[in-house]
């Protein structure tokens, strides 16, 4: 059973940053794939941004050059480091990992964007 817990939303004003972080437990950061979702109002859950292999990092067009994914493997915590927030960035940001083929969720932190 893997654990994801996630923290950090918050309401920020357009052009603002907020870094969110997702605890985890043992080796889930440093042997698996974890990746940040995100779900808006009234629209499907989308892909932000994923960390895997030693330093390999993919990211959503919407968020390249804006949003950063990093870990650390000692505290078993995976952050994603958003800077220069829209109001499309406004959603709840959830935690995800793919473990012996079992896909984890955690319960998500909201983030809003006044513009």
């Amino acid at each position: 059973q893997v654990q994801l817990v996630e923290s950090g939303g918050g309401l920020v004003q357009a052009g603002g940053s907020l870094r969110l972080a997702c605890a985890t437990s043992g080796t889930v950061v440093s042997r698996n794939p974890l990746a940040w979702y995100r779900q808006a109002p009234g629209k499907e859950r989308e892909y932000v941004a994923r960390i895997y292999g030693p330093s390999s990092k993919s990211y959503a067009d919407p968020v390249k050059g804006r949003f950063t994914i990093f870990r650390d493997n000692a505290k078993s915590m995976v952050y994603l480091q958003m800077n220069n927030l829209t109001a499309d960035d406004t959603g709840l940001y959830q935690c995800n990992v793919i473990r012996d083929g079992v896909n984890y969720w955690g319960q998500g932190t909201q983030v809003t964007v006044s513009s």
